[in-house]
């Protein structure tokens, strides 16, 4: 089964990464077909397109999950609409519904959607209709670069999660925390799944285990600063996280009774309280010390890092290596790299 993702166009190397990470930590084999700025087509056996349809609820970087039904151009595109069993896949109501990834090429979308509605109402011959407000069959077309990929959307992911959980929407907020998209999309690279323990050793006001108690992880936090310890647990409680560990140490110092399976965390910068008035270069590399000796072997370590700071110096008292690094542009001064680090 063909699969076409649509994905946010934010950052080039994020969204592909993140999907990758939730297939290999749920199982799921697949491999990739195609690529195209904003889309991804890959494979995978047809008895998982349900999971697909629960696991898209964990992507930060994806917008829509569809089946592929047809591939085809626009000299082609009516003539495969017509031949295409549409009795087989809608049974009540559809929507069709165009998205033109390349911008150069100019049509009336919504002429066009009216007329290929109609091309398929025709052929299912009354046993259907267009319901365009919360249809059975939302049936997703793709034009991009001379291509047309008529598709099922099988997953929408809603925007609005990552809008009402704004840092500053939160009951315990602070300045400089990351954005609940990213924190969601660091907690997916660590291929950390539902039950598993994740840890955050620096963990401000909790966004990153928001994140992954939304998931159905075990989440652990730790800070230095008891007045973020006691923001985060409000945070946490207020979304209804009950599998949460959070308290106060230094993260050069955290002992825990068992080791985690993943650890993804944004450290403070610079000279401040939130580093205990500690050199960030040297918390850094003693944190990463003890964060080796929580993780399990086969645990993954995502980590930010402010593009100044070189993190293969910060790892050389370790046995971490970098798997892989993303970089995202803040403002003009900042670049944040996002490493994936496992132990060699």
């Amino acid at each position: 089964m063909e699969i076409v993702l649509i994905l946010s166009q934010e950052n080039k190397t994020l969204p592909k990464a993140e999907i990758e990470a939730v297939l290999n930590a749920e199982k799921i084999p697949y491999n990739f077909k195609e690529q195209y700025d904003g889309i991804l087509i890959l494979n995978i056996p047809q008895k998982y397109s349900n999971s697909l349809k629960i696991l898209g609820n964990r992507f930060s970087y994806t917008h829509e999950i569809c089946k592929l039904l047809i591939e085809t151009d626009k000299a082609h595109l009516n003539t495969e609409i017509q031949k295409y069993p549409w009795k087989d896949i809608i049974i009540k109501d559809f929507a069709v519904r165009i998205k033109r990834m390349d911008k150069n090429n100019k049509f009336d979308t919504s002429h066009l959607e009216r007329e290929i509605g109609g091309i398929i109402n025709k052929s299912i011959e009354g046993t259907g209709r267009v319901n365009l407000k919360n249809p059975s069959n939302f049936l997703r077309l793709i034009f991009i670069n001379e291509k047309i990929f008529i598709t099922e959307r099988l997953c929408k992911i809603e925007k609005k999660h990552f809008f009402n959980f704004k840092p500053h929407k939160r009951p315990f907020f602070y300045p400089g925390s990351m954005s609940p998209k990213l924190a969601r999309c660091m907690v997916n690279l660590t291929g950390v799944k539902k039950g598993n323990i994740l840890l955050d050793p620096f963990c401000g006001t909790g966004g990153i285990l928001l994140e992954a108690g939304i998931m159905g992880v075990n989440v652990i936090g730790v800070d230095i600063d008891e007045k973020m310890v006691k923001g985060t647990i409000k945070n946490l409680q207020n979304c209804d996280i009950k599998d949460y560990m959070v308290f106060q140490e230094d993260a050069r110092k955290i002992r825990l009774p068992n080791k985690v399976k993943a650890i993804a965390t944004d450290p403070p910068y610079g000279i401040s309280a939130s580093t205990g008035g500690e050199e960030s270069q040297n918390l850094y590399t003693e944190a990463l010390v003890t964060m080796e000796e929580i993780l399990m072997d086969t645990g993954s370590l995502c980590m930010a890092t402010p593009h100044y700071m070189d993190i293969n110096e910060l790892i050389q008292s370790t046995n971490f290596e970098i798997t892989e690094q993303h970089h995202i542009r803040m403002h003009k001064s900042l670049t944040r790299v996002i490493s994936i680090l496992k132990k060699s």
